[in-house]
């Protein structure tokens, strides 16, 4: 069975993207612990964007959504929303203002060897 890798793409505003930065790396623990999560990645855009991508694999689908129905994915989330309405939390409100979901399967894999 292969891997399933889930982008999530973020329009993040000019002025937001520390503060996404931010919002994710108090949200660290949540996920490497679900039952069938292999990676994570948050990928900030260098040029010609505006959309930062978070990347995790997991080994399966069912696993992906089962995590999106978890209680850590309920608190990451509500966590987020709630640094959003605080002020003192870098830029007010949200960080992200649109969000798609892209899914793929991972056909082939190379890692550097050593």
């Amino acid at each position: 069975m292969a891997s399933v890798v889930k982008f999530n793409v973020l329009t993040v505003p000019p002025g937001a993207g520390a503060t996404l930065e931010e919002r994710f790396a108090r949200r660290a623990g949540l996920v490497e612990n679900q039952p069938g999560f292999e990676e994570f990645q948050l990928l900030r855009p260098v040029e010609g964007t505006d959309k930062y991508l978070v990347y995790t694999r997991w080994r399966s689908e069912e696993d992906f959504q089962n995590w999106l129905k978890s209680r850590a994915f309920e608190q990451g989330h509500a966590q987020a929303a709630e640094e959003s309405r605080q002020p003192g939390h870098g830029h007010g409100g949200p960080a992200a203002t649109a969000s798609e979901l892209w899914s793929f399967e991972v056909v082939q894999q190379v890692t550097a060897k050593g």
